[in-house]
């Protein structure tokens, strides 16, 4: 007799409900790219470069239970109002994500999924600049229940715009 998937009963009165479950399947590089603006003006940096750094996030589901979760990072270096180097690089997760209700899912997706896949991130990011000819960059860490919180105040501004123009 096989055994059969049956669906998480609800947790009674002074039970514990089940806790997430969170397991990364795979990550990878899912686009990357890297100009030394500075080697192809044949320039070379002076002093402390400045850089501005961008960082979006997006997820989708995958499967029953799989999701693609994608942090999009945009490094800009300059000097002295000069471009030294831009690299976009977009990286992604395939996470399993189980015990999760579905009004949590989305910032679960968005906070937790990419705290997880971060560091992997900076490491590439610090070796992708040290092979382009520049000190390894190493980013500071990102607070993504902020960013979270951004995004989502952003949006109920843009709404907000939107609706009082009609």
């Amino acid at each position: 007799m096989a055994d059969e998937a049956k669906p998480a009963a609800a947790p009674q009165a002074g039970q514990v409900p089940p806790q997430p479950v969170l397991k990364v399947l795979t990550q990878y590089v899912r686009d990357m790219s890297f100009e030394n603006v500075a080697a192809q003006k044949g320039k070379t940096p002076k002093g402390q470069p400045n850089f501005n750094v961008q960082v979006g996030l997006d997820a989708q589901k995958k499967g029953d239970k799989h999701y693609e979760v994608v942090i999009k990072l945009q490094v800009t270096a300059t000097s002295e109002e000069d471009k030294l180097f831009i690299l976009e690089i977009e990286y992604a997760g395939l996470f399993e994500v189980d015990n999760v209700a579905e009004q949590q899912m989305h910032p679960f997706l968005l906070i937790e999924c990419p705290r997880q896949i971060f560091p992997y991130l900076r490491r590439i990011v610090s070796d992708i600049t040290h092979d382009g000819g520049f000190p390894p960059l190493n980013l500071d860490n990102i607070d993504f229940l902020t960013l979270y919180q951004q995004e989502l105040q952003r949006r109920a501004q843009s709404e907000a715009a939107a609706a009082s123009k009609n």
